[in-house]
């Protein structure tokens, strides 16, 4: 997809400029692109079985890319830091919030007890909190605090499981059975996410050529000086 659209020339200084239509086609499929890479990327990293990697590796490069399109083809530096920026915090707050959204809506309820809950300090030196989970068929689970295990969960206490019933994230565990949301998170992802589209698309919206750019140059600082050598 062409990241300036295409080009028209128009009377003034013979500069080119994307007809209007093809500019916002373009400006909202770079918005979509960016803000549902990113939002994409943090559910991905929720998997098991290595697939932290891949989404995070999603999440990079659109923010990568998205921040190379706004500031390198688009001249807008400003929203290119933006979205640089706020497409990882993106992928961080999606990827939990879209977790358990995802579980406790569509999860199956089950009924478990903590076997064990401890605090661990692993390789590098991070303090993290480890509980392992019985059902009442015999199946245990290993949780940690991205699946909401935390110290206030004693062991021997009761607790419910909501698990993927296409068997592909692990459970998230809650100490009532309660599927209501966590309207903050919820919340501030999708505030991310329109925080980075909107940018998205206005930087589209506004983008400036280079010749536009070298002309504001000179209209604020002067044409450039000759050397003296």
């Amino acid at each position: 997809m062409d990241t300036t659209g295409t080009a028209r020339t128009t009377g003034h200084l013979g500069k080119a400029a994307p007809p209007r239509a093809g500019r916002t086609r373009n400006s909202l499929f770079w918005a979509a692109l960016i803000a549902g890479g990113g939002t994409l990327g943090g559910f991905i990293s929720q998997f098991p079985y290595g697939l932290l990697y891949v989404g995070v590796l999603i999440v990079l490069a659109a923010a990568g890319i998205g921040a190379g399109v706004a500031g390198t083809f688009w001249n807008r530096a400003g929203a290119a830091t933006l979205v640089g920026f706020g497409t990882m915090a993106l992928g961080v707050f999606a990827g939990s919030n879209l977790n358990e959204s995802y579980l406790k809506l569509l999860g199956e309820r089950v009924d478990a007890v903590v076997a064990e809950s401890r605090e661990y300090t692993n390789s590098k030196g991070d303090s993290r909190f480890y509980c392992r989970v019985v059902e009442s068929s015999g199946e245990s689970h290993e949780l940690d605090a991205i699946r909401n295990c935390y110290a206030q969960v004693p062991p021997g206490g009761p607790v419910v499981l909501f698990k993927d019933r296409l068997g592909g994230l692990d459970p998230w565990m809650e100490t009532s059975g309660n599927r209501a949301l966590d309207p903050l998170g919820l919340g501030i992802t999708g505030g991310l996410f329109v925080l980075i589209g909107g940018t998205m698309f206005t930087a589209g919206q506004r983008r400036r050529s280079d010749l536009e750019v070298s002309e504001l140059r000179r209209g604020r600082y002067g044409p450039p000086r000759r050397s003296r050598e």
